[in-house]
């Protein structure tokens, strides 16, 4: 199992290379940007349409703050896609049914104390107010809005992009595929709501420190967490509040696993992590072979948001960034209660003949085109495949048997005894 991974490992505690701060970039090309401003297709301009209708009217948290408006993400993705004008538009008027409308916060934003209400989701519409002006300011150059305050300071945001389930960092990736401005005032705002200790691991160096072992295999350090006992008995059910529980007491353990990652060689491990991601979404139905773990779909599409960004940003936060994702995926993997990964499900998956076509066609007019992180799994396991070379096809047979397997989200938390079936 697995052995599509190189890995070097070392059982004994040893000085780790990790190139923090010393510009070692990850090295891939960018991919295609698709300027929606600048098409006057009918596709292109029903999406520019939609999307600003959506910046207008609704907010980007809502359902007492909890819920995360995909609406942006399902469009996006659909029109990557292929879709046409008459889905994008049947798209918007099904996901926009539970968004809520944008409501006043406490009090406005300014450069002065912008600050000070980090991690504080009442204030979403005063933040990306702020950033608004801040976008006329520097003559709607969304790009240098996102400079200053992403890239800048003692403790950049950037260093906190995968708190709330990474959709800030999922947000800010459609901003630069898409280029669209709008999206990312809305991704700066969902940056500055969502917030939380997750940047310390980051912003304060003595988290980084020798570990019990080190390797440069993140599927070797699953096994490992998946084998390590001191993981049993921790949680009861699956579920997202699990990583608080986690963090808050059990933080020596999950810190031990992450700073086993050793990064020597960061494009083939970010190559190395992509397919991690992957197989967490397509490898782990074992006991339910047609429901697929609702938070394991969001680090193939923070995964996926990665591979958007690490050529557009500074290559001093390439390992950063790369980090913080890697965090987040132990922490839901732990939270998700360690499933087993099976890689062979996928390497001996049938393909029955289907191809990339059929994968984009179930994704814009398949049964589950209405669902948001359906499709947006299906196009992030397919730019992985055109990012690396994919000779095994295991790209392809994870995006077919997703496509054709899938019945529907699990992992969530149980309530009532009954498991939560609404994503968060």
């Amino acid at each position: 199992m697995f052995s599509a991974f190189t890995t070097f490992s070392n059982p004994f505690s040893v000085p780790r290379f990790i190139a923090v701060g010393l510009g070692v970039a990850v090295d891939i090309k960018s991919v295609a940007v698709h300027d929606v401003e600048a098409r006057h297709d009918k596709r292109a301009q029903t999406l520019k349409h939609l999307l600003k209708l959506n910046h207008v009217n609704h907010s980007i948290v809502y359902h007492q703050l909890q819920f995360h408006n995909h609406l942006a993400h399902i469009l996006g993705s659909a029109y990557l896609l292929g879709a046409e004008a008459h889905h994008l538009n049947d798209v918007y008027e099904n996901e926009s049914k539970e968004l809520e409308k944008w409501e006043d916060s406490p009090n406005e934003v300014s450069t002065y104390d912008w600050r000070d209400y980090l991690g504080d989701r009442r204030y979403q519409r005063a933040y990306v107010d702020f950033f608004e002006d801040e976008l006329v300011l520097n003559g709607y150059e969304w790009q240098k809005v996102i400079e200053s305050y992403l890239f800048k300071g003692k403790e950049p945001l950037i260093n906190c992009l995968v708190a709330g389930l990474g959709h800030p960092l999922i947000h800010l990736g459609y901003a630069y595929e898409l280029s669209n401005r709008e999206l990312a005032m809305e991704a700066l705002g969902l940056t500055t709501t969502s917030y939380n200790y997750l940047h310390r691991y980051l912003d304060v160096t003595s988290y980084t420190r020798n570990s019990a072992y080190s390797t440069s295999s993140t599927i070797e350090i699953l096994e490992r967490v998946a084998a390590d006992k001191r993981f049993d008995g921790l949680f009861e059910h699956r579920g997202g509040g699990n990583m608080d529980m986690l963090f808050t007491h059990h933080e020596g353990l999950i810190l031990e696993h992450w700073n086993a990652w050793q990064i020597s060689n960061p494009t083939k491990q970010f190559e190395d992590s992509q397919r991690t991601a992957t197989a967490l979404l397509a490898a782990t139905q074992e006991g339910e072979p047609n429901r697929y773990d609702f938070f394991f779909v969001h680090l193939l599409t923070t995964s996926h948001a990665v591979r958007i960004l690490l050529p557009e940003i500074p290559a001093k936060f390439h390992i950063n960034v790369l980090r913080q994702w890697w965090l987040l995926t132990l922490a839901v993997y732990v939270a998700q209660l360690r499933p087993a990964i099976n890689e062979d499900s996928v390497l001996g998956y049938n393909l029955g003949g289907k191809d990339w076509s059929w994968v984009d066609k179930q994704a814009v007019e398949g049964k589950w085109s209405m669902d948001s992180h359906y499709v947006k799994g299906l196009r992030a396991i397919k730019e992985a495949a055109e990012t690396w070379d994919d000779k095994d096809m295991f790209y392809l047979k994870a995006g077919v048997k997703f496509g054709e397997d899938f019945a529907g989200w699990r992992g969530f938390e149980p309530l009532g005894g009954k498991e939560i079936l609404v994503p968060p």
